[in-house]
């Protein structure tokens, strides 16, 4: 699917983040990426098989000075 060189990360591998943006919609919420992965600005992932990751943010900044 990818004609990027070097090619983006596969719906299946760990980086699949990583993946060039091919349509961006801000004001949803969600970006499509050159993989067929659909990420959500809560940083859950849809993936092209229908399989979904929940969001994995990290700890917030603040949380981590205490």
């Amino acid at each position: 699917m990818c004609q990027h060189q070097p090619t983006c990360p596969s719906a299946e591998a760990t980086d699949r983040e990583a993946a060039k943006v091919l349509a961006c919609f801000r004001e949803q919420g969600w970006s499509l990426l050159c993989n067929g992965v659909i990420v959500f600005e809560d940083t859950g992932e849809l993936l092209p098989d229908g399989s979904s990751i929940a969001p994995h943010r990290g700890p917030a900044r603040h949380a981590l000075a205490a």
